[in-house]
């Protein structure tokens, strides 16, 4: 029997409509503006992908020239492209968030309002008189998290979802890594998006935009709560159809996201890719514009693509050092079914750290059966930045033979500190046979010499048991268990999923640290004053199971 063929959007020589500050009214009264880019199709009907941000509509990104699709007039930061989409018989509509672009108002970033606004401005777009009735949305990180808030309340012509490399709980993803608050980022952002909402060109329409008071707000919510929850993915409540996009280099604020939603949405329908590259190039890239359009088609046109026929997961496994993409496989669920969960327990061949970047110890598969200590300064404090290495390193032996490491990880430490806190850095480094990193693509398109990370403060280690998964600790965040001096309390540190084959002869190397450690870019976070002048241990050995649990895939 001949396999029927599969359908997908065609290109049509249709004239492109481009309706400016468009004023698109809100239920309590309040005005969005936007763009609408889309198809003339006459008595035609289009489906529309929507974004809701406070990137400006207006704002024109000029791309680098190794993007996959040509730089035009129209192109807008972390969105897509309408000289590709609106041939194909899609319409794209634009809104400036409250307090942002053109949009009047009170700016509140990712907060339940948005997901509020971004509901009205979907059914407003449903009744259009150029729409089909079914709305999708698609973007990147901002233009990606803001479709959580929206799927949470399931607003009846939002047909499918495609969030692409999105955080989607506020708190862990975002805010506080293991409760430790990610200042570098958030500080970068509000001040940059600040800039460019008030200063230069949109001052003369807007010059009260972007007036938010987000760096305290997040400072002085740092335990979990209610309204952390509400401005995060509510995944009982997602049933929408979702496309969930990660990146393996986004291991410092979306890629958890991305896991989280395709195992904890309530949605019948779910794939998930994770793919390697900048934060904005596989976007663009033809192959992922496919992805993209075959599952659009098939939700908002009612296409046969063939796409949800296909396994549910296509993760790119990552094989070390190449600057191009990998090359894809699929799997059939996340975590992979045919996991070998593998422990390597921390053994301790030094007290004190090395002077040199020797690690202090080995990743080994027994427990020693004596304990063993070793401590390390945790640093100055907040007040005086340290360059250089800090904590300790443990290294496995060279790799016998390839091994793929793909999915979560978990670190269960034994610690104690002189202070009444402690931070753990967990950072997973891909060593080669030369003794030097080796290197994957960061989100800035920079070499990083860094596998995956986590992070956990030791007062924030208490688990939700009901969340909590043997490869996955979850933790509550609802109140602080405070250290006292020198008490050995066990830790467990979440380590975002990964994908990496660690070659034969290449060793993995772990470095627990006080503060951020190696490849940390521009993703920092603040050191609190606990930390000057304290001492912190970490113990394994006898009754002290500190050890790294390894999600080995074995082949296929």
């Amino acid at each position: 029997m001949a396999q029927k063929k599969k359908e997908m959007s065609q290109p049509k020589d249709y004239k492109l409509i481009v309706e400016k500050d468009v004023k698109i009214p809100m239920r309590d009264g309040s005005l969005l503006f936007a763009d609408v880019l889309r198809p003339d199709g006459g008595d035609e009907r289009f489906p529309a992908i929507m974004n809701l941000g406070p990137y400006q509509k207006d704002k024109v990104w000029i791309p680098p020239d190794d993007l996959e699709e040509d730089a035009n007039e129209y192109m807008n930061w972390e969105t897509a492209n309408p000289l590709w989409w609106c041939p194909r018989g899609y319409a794209l509509v634009r809104v400036d968030t409250r307090g942002t672009g053109k949009s009047p108002g009170k700016s509140e970033p990712s907060s339940y309002q948005e997901g509020l606004d971004s509901y009205d401005v979907v059914e407003w777009i449903a009744k259009q008189p150029w729409c089909s009735g079914n709305v999708g949305t698609l973007g990147i990180s901002y233009h990606a998290a803001f479709q959580y808030r929206l799927a949470n309340l399931q607003p009846p012509s939002l047909k499918a979802i495609m969030p692409w490399e999105g955080r989607a709980d506020q708190y862990r993803d975002q805010a506080y890594h293991g409760g430790i608050f990610a200042m570098g980022f958030i500080a970068q952002w509000a001040n940059s998006t600040a800039a460019h909402n008030l200063l230069g060109r949109p001052r003369s329409y807007n010059p009260d935009a972007f007036n938010n008071n987000i760096l305290w707000e997040y400072m002085r919510k740092d335990l979990d709560s209610e309204e952390w929850r509400k401005n995060s993915a509510q995944w009982d409540k997602i049933t929408v159809p979702i496309y969930s996009v990660g990146n393996w280099g986004g291991f410092s604020m979306h890629l958890r996201g991305n896991t989280e939603a395709f195992m904890r949405a309530a949605s019948k329908n779910k794939k998930l890719r994770i793919h390697t590259g900048s934060h904005f190039h596989p976007f663009h890239a033809e192959e992922a514009r496919i992805d993209q359009l075959r599952w659009f088609d098939h939700w908002l046109k009612g296409l046969d693509t063939g796409i949800m026929d296909e396994p549910p997961v296509k993760l790119e496994i990552r094989t070390g050092g190449e600057t191009k993409p990998y090359a894809f496989r699929t799997e059939n669920e996340w975590p992979i079914a045919r996991t070998q969960w593998t422990k390597l327990y921390l053994r301790i061949d030094r007290d004190t750290p090395n002077k040199t970047e020797t690690a202090e110890g080995a990743l080994v598969p027994k427990v020693a059966s004596t304990e063993k200590k070793v401590s390390y300064t945790a640093g100055p404090g907040h007040y005086r930045p340290v360059s250089g290495r800090s904590g300790v390193s443990f290294e496995t032996p060279p790799m016998e033979a390839d091994t793929e490491v793909t999915g979560p990880l978990v670190l269960n430490l034994w610690v104690s500190s002189t202070s009444e806190d402690m931070d753990i850095y967990a950072t997973i480094r891909n060593i080669g046979p030369d003794g030097k990193d080796v290197c994957e693509v960061g989100q800035r398109g920079e070499p990083v010499a860094c596998v995956t990370k986590g992070w956990l403060r030791a007062s924030h280690r208490k688990l939700d048991k009901d969340l909590s998964l043997p490869y996955r600790p979850y933790h509550a965040h609802d109140e602080r268990w405070w250290l006292k001096p020198d008490e050995v309390v066990e830790c467990q540190v979440e380590i975002w999923p990964t994908s990496m084959v660690f070659k034969k002869g290449h060793k993995l190397r772990l470095d627990v640290t006080p503060r951020d450690g190696a490849a940390s870019g521009h993703f920092t976070h603040y050191n609190a004053d606990y930390n000057a002048g304290a001492m912190n241990s970490l113990y394994s050995g006898g009754d002290k199971l500190s050890w790294l649990m390894l999600p080995v895939i074995p082949p296929k």
